[in-house]
């Protein structure tokens, strides 16, 4: 075993029957094993929400051990400070909104897997706005387009410099201009919807925490080609590995429109797949396993400084336990091509307005909101074990 896979003092390995000194806790039938674990739905809702980006979240059960080791993987910033005072209300009807972000950072290790030139800008390739409703009961997840044309407020870049306010710009531009306190910005000025937190993950994070969970499975109910992500897949069922993953939720050429939104509809069956499956995982009863996913994941986010310790972020996890996922809503923003450029969208005003009012007034999104752009890749990528034959990729 390597040092890496090797567990930390008081973590048995997954096939030890315990032993003096583990935190296991007793049955009445004297075998050692951990407290029950929790059910399959509420293990599926943890790891969806924060798997929208390919964040899965680490649980609190049986963490406190080792809380000091992870808490020194996590990577924080203030942008409370940053953002300043001048933001919309935070509301007191009992609901939270959490920003997820994916950012297409070439540098380091992401260049490999991002392929392309690093130009020594990164940009939020992935945005999804998370709003848990009052009682934490259900979850809506509204996706922003990268390609959807913002007027973006004025924020400060990362080394605190202002920077003017810019009209018809990319929304992926804000994230390039000051990361994510700019971004956060950019997102309550659209929505008028104040982001309580903000949890960001890059190529190389993602992909690792993937192969820390061993892998996903989906249905392709269609050949995918696209030499652009790296990614080839039959029709069939495949368990993807990181890269393929990663390569998936990337993907825009080789399915539906070609389009950003195309991108977006795979990436939300991505978490779905991952719903589906993550209750057979058994993460929660296998403490070495769990440990090595914690360890993971908090050395692959950045988050707010609110959130940005093990013990806030496993007490944070722990209030969604709740949420099953067939209370979990996922929408995109509504958005019409842009009639000057086919390659960007513009943002349908008065579908928009809808699916902010209802998240700002905690309540569900209307389900006749849909812009008038569609990226067609819908029915694309589904569930394991349905549709084609199946092809499980090493």
């Amino acid at each position: 075993m390597s040092p890496e896979s090797t567990p930390p003092p008081g973590i048995p390995e997954d096939d030890d029957p315990g032993t003096p000194g583990t935190r296991r806790a007793k049955t009445r039938g004297g075998k050692g094993r951990r407290r029950r674990p929790r059910t399959p739905r509420q293990r599926a809702l943890r790891a969806a929400v924060w798997s929208a980006a390919g964040v899965v979240v680490l649980g609190g059960a049986g963490l406190g051990y080792v809380y000091t080791q992870l808490n020194g993987n996590i990577q924080s910033i203030d942008i409370d400070h940053m953002l300043g005072s001048a933001r919309p209300a935070n509301t007191a009807n009992g609901s939270q909104d959490i920003l997820v972000l994916g950012s297409d950072s070439r540098s380091g290790g992401n260049k490999k897997l991002g392929g392309g030139s690093d130009d020594g800008v990164a940009r939020a390739d992935t945005a999804m706005l998370i709003h848990v409703h009052k009682g934490r009961t259900s979850a809506s997840v509204v996706s922003i387009p990268r390609d959807t044309l913002v007027d973006r407020p004025a924020c400060a870049d990362r080394s605190g410099h202002r920077q003017s306010a810019a009209k018809d710009v990319m929304f992926n531009s804000a994230y390039a201009t000051g990361g994510a306190a700019c971004t956060v910005k950019t997102v309550e000025s659209m929505s008028g919807i104040r982001v309580d937190h903000f949890v960001e993950v890059d190529f190389t994070g993602f992909q690792r925490m993937v192969d820390a969970l061993g892998g996903v499975e989906v249905t392709t109910h269609k050949k995918i080609s696209d030499p652009d992500s790296h990614l080839r897949l039959a029709a069939g069922t495949h368990r993807l590995n990181g890269e393929q993953a990663l390569g998936l939720v990337r993907t825009r050429h080789g399915v539906g429109d070609g389009s950003d939104l195309g991108r977006i509809q795979l990436q939300q069956a991505f978490v779905k797949a991952l719903v589906e499956q993550v209750k057979e995982v058994g993460v929660l009863s296998h403490p070495k396993r769990l440990y090595d996913l914690a360890n993971t994941a908090t050395k692959s986010v950045t988050t707010d400084s609110g959130i940005g310790s093990v013990t806030s972020l496993a007490s944070f996890a722990s209030g969604l336990k709740d949420i099953s996922p067939s209370h979990l809503s996922m929408t995109t923003l509504p958005v019409g091509y842009d009639p000057a450029d086919p390659n960007r969208v513009v943002v349908d005003k008065d579908e928009a307005a809808l699916v902010w009012s209802a998240l700002r007034h905690d309540k569900a999104i209307p389900a006749k909101v849909k812009g008038s752009a569609a990226g067609h890749a819908d029915a694309v990528v589904g569930p394991p074990g349905h549709g084609a034959a199946r092809h499980l990729a090493s």
